[in-house]
């Protein structure tokens, strides 16, 4: 019988500092991130085969490719993460197969401002990890995860979506030059916890986006030195901080408030973040009696979190889904 090997790494809601881990911003000024990951998730098998072939499988997309054993795998495609996670472990820690098939599936669409990208990078890196018995610690996983996206593909992003889907749980994240990364992990009252379970809406907004652009954008106006985007993006550090604390202290009636102050920050920041749908979609669920949010990730699509004290979520999301998302 042929062995398989399961792994699977948690999405991630960013709730405080985003874009703030991406370079140049974080390398000058060091970047500041609060975090959490959720019950969705991104799997991946690693079966081992006799038949002389690397089969790159994603459920999600319905879709398949086949390579001979020794033939050159490319990195183009829906499967282009898969291929270049599979080549650069097979540079950096060759071993030798009869066959293989890798097969994925991912909890949430491509674009969706949950980290799903990375995710599954470290979850394929996860089955890796088991079938070769590499010794890497959460530091090592993260790390090598982020030097496949951002340097081997050349994908443009930031950093907290590897630490996140590595570590999981919640997480204040420090980003500093020479990509160093510190994960300080929150201990959190599980009533608090709770509270913000029940409170926290999110939307889909039935939109995917191309983050690259846009994280692009934003690392653009860092360099360039536009004082409007890097007043943004202090000012969004400083909400990892304040969102830090009143998680901590358990004031969570100060939660929307904060989530408000950063979602105008995050427009600041560049252009493409928003858009007159989502502005409309910010503003109805404001009206219903959610007290702040944000757009999920880089911005211009997927999912958007909404803080909805007491009982208001209720009449949020009957309003949300007027907007068919």
């Amino acid at each position: 019988m042929s062995k398989i090997f399961r792994s699977r790494a948690p999405l991630r809601l960013g709730l405080a500092g985003g874009g703030t881990d991406v370079s140049p911003y974080s390398d000058i000024y060091g970047g500041a991130i609060l975090n959490a990951t959720i019950s969705l998730f991104a799997y991946v098998d690693i079966e081992e085969t006799n038949d002389g072939t690397i089969v790159f499988e994603a459920k999600d997309f319905e879709c398949a490719e086949v390579y001979k054993i020794g033939e050159p795998i490319d990195h183009e495609g829906q499967l282009n993460l898969l291929k270049g996670v599979y080549n650069k472990v097979q540079e950096d820690y060759p071993f030798v197969t009869k066959g293989l098939k890798i097969t994925s599936y991912v909890q949430a669409p491509p674009g969706s401002g949950l980290g799903s990208s990375s995710t599954l990078v470290v979850a394929l890196l996860g089955g890796f990890i088991e079938m070769l018995n590499l010794p890497m610690g959460e530091y090592d996983i993260a790390h090598y995860a982020f030097e496949i996206e951002r340097n081997y593909l050349n994908l443009a992003g930031g950093k907290q979506d590897q630490y996140a889907a590595t570590f999981g749980g919640w997480n204040f994240m420090e980003f500093y030059k020479d990509d160093k990364v510190i994960v300080n992990p929150l201990r959190i009252r599980p009533e608090y916890l709770q509270e913000l379970s029940f409170n926290i809406v999110m939307y889909y907004t039935g939109t995917s986006r191309l983050s690259s652009t846009i994280i692009e954008a934003q690392s653009s106006n860092v360099t360039k030195k536009s004082y409007k985007s890097i007043e943004a993006m202090h000012n969004l550090k400083e909400q990892a901080y304040m969102m830090k604390e009143a998680i901590l202290k358990g004031e969570l009636s100060r939660i929307g408030d904060i989530l408000d102050f950063g979602w105008k920050n995050k427009k600041a920041t560049a252009s493409g973040v928003t858009s007159d749908i989502i502005d409309t979609i910010y503003e109805s669920a404001m009206k219903a009696g959610a007290t702040g949010g944000k757009i999920s990730g880089a911005g211009g699509g997927g999912f958007m979190t909404f803080y909805c004290p007491g009982n208001t979520r209720y009449k949020v999301i009957e309003v949300l889904n007027t907007f068919g998302g």
